[in-house]
């Protein structure tokens, strides 16, 4: 039987991260956005305070998967919650409860310390991912859009 151990990343971890994240850029037709290196791991990753939590899921001491992920602020409620920007475990290990395994940990976090709802997005083609998703009783919400400001846009903003 495989052993799937999920943990924290650390340092040390850089290429694993980078490999699944690059790993993840091609899987969604992104690897055009891809500029990550481990240097900007190593800063991001592992300053005090993380910018980003990162936890890697391994089979049988190989990386197996991914969950990048950010606390969030419920103004409404008064709520934290954790907003998941990475999610990923290759296609040939799919189907091994490696993702389940993963976001159960990140799941686990959240609940330890007191925060009340994950949240990610989806491509709109990835079906299997949706219906891992859907599996999980994870609730699809319909009601808004993404909208993200960058480049050109955001530096006009700024400069308004």
């Amino acid at each position: 039987m495989s052993d799937i151990v999920v943990r924290r990343a650390h340092t040390g971890d850089e290429n694993a991260i980078l490999g699944l994240l690059r790993e993840l850029a091609v899987y969604e037709r992104l690897e055009h956005r891809f500029r990550i290196t481990p240097e900007i791991i190593t800063h991001d990753f592992f300053c005090a305070p993380p910018a980003v939590g990162c936890d890697l899921a391994f089979l049988d001491e190989r990386s197996a998967g991914i969950a990048t992920w950010y606390s969030t602020y419920a103004s409404f409620s008064g709520t934290r919650g954790i907003y998941i920007e990475d999610f990923f475990v290759p296609g040939e290990l799919r189907r091994r409860g490696i993702g389940r395994a993963l976001l159960a940990h990140v799941a686990k976090h959240a609940v330890e310390t007191g925060v009340t709802h994950i949240q990610w997005s989806v491509l709109k083609w990835n079906r299997p991912a949706i219906d891992f998703y859907e599996g999980i009783c994870a609730e699809r919400i319909d009601d808004w859009h993404i909208y993200r400001l960058v480049g050109k846009a955001l530096q006009n903003l700024a400069a308004s």
